[in-house]
């Protein structure tokens, strides 16, 4: 038997809506990179752009374990000196909370140019609203997958 190889043809794209509200950074970007990829299709080809679009919603309400959320995120301006730093809480707090589901997706995926396209199909809003319902995407629940998915106050 031969092994499958999928074509252009063969690709069925779905839309998936996922709530981030209460669900663990690490477990929902590692649900997200599978969907996007498309790993979790039994026709998953890997050098074919074969994923579903991800919708996440309510990125702001994201839960961290332990004491990353006061964890310092670096990057650097280009100029001399230029290194800067945020904690993860402050960039969660700050104008652009999505950015931190963005990274962590991005860094779960492999570094190349199928990766960067693959990036593309991830629209990632703070609030519960997304301007997506025509494409009338289905509800993933990522809390309910495992009970770790979700982080209980102690």
């Amino acid at each position: 038997m031969k092994t499958f190889s999928a074509t252009p043809a063969d690709i069925d794209k779905k839309w998936i809506v996922i709530d981030a509200e209460g669900v663990v950074l690490g477990r929902l970007a590692s649900v997200i990179a599978m969907r996007l990829r498309g790993k979790h299709k039994a026709s998953f080809t890997p050098h074919m752009d074969m994923g579903d679009n991800v919708i996440v919603i309510n990125a702001e309400k994201v839960q961290l374990t332990g004491k990353k959320r006061d964890k310092p995120n670096y990057w650097h301006t280009g100029h001399p000196g230029g290194i800067k730093s945020r904690t993860t809480g402050e960039i969660l707090e700050g104008k652009y909370p999505e950015r931190v589901v963005m990274q962590a997706v991005k860094r779960m995926l492999p570094g190349n140019r199928l990766s960067r396209t693959q990036m593309t199909n991830l629209r990632v809003y703070a609030g519960a609203e997304h301007p997506h319902e025509a494409q009338s995407p289905e509800v993933l629940d990522v809390k309910n997958m495992n009970s770790k998915n979700t982080r209980v106050a102690y």
